[in-house]
């Protein structure tokens, strides 16, 4: 079972500046899904994908925002306990630094 589920803030630094988030994964026997929360808009995430290796989980979405423009994100992290690590790709733009901390849960 992955350590995945759960509330996470990440932070996205970009060209525009640094974009926050909050996703949500929720585990459902063996599928993952999630919503992403952030700039006045909630989307889904989809093809939620975890490998477990060595260095911790490999994890990767899609989502699609509009806010602050519309663009399709892929996503691939490597989650290690609370913390997660990686990058996010809009298309043929670069690649764009992504960190995370899972939200405690009270």
């Amino acid at each position: 079972m992955s350590s995945l589920p759960g509330t996470w803030d990440l932070a996205m630094r970009s060209p525009i500046g640094t974009i926050t988030a909050t996703m949500h994964f929720v585990a459902d026997g063996d599928t993952l899904t999630g919503v992403a929360t952030g700039r006045d808009e909630q989307v889904p995430l989809r093809d939620v994908r975890v490998e477990t290796g060595p260095g911790g989980e490999r994890v990767t979405w899609s989502q699609s925002i509009t806010r602050p423009m519309r663009l399709n994100l892929e996503f691939e992290v490597i989650v290690t306990g609370d913390h997660m690590e990686g990058h996010s790709r809009a298309g043929r733009l670069p690649r764009t630094s992504v960190t995370g901390r899972r939200v405690p849960t009270p």
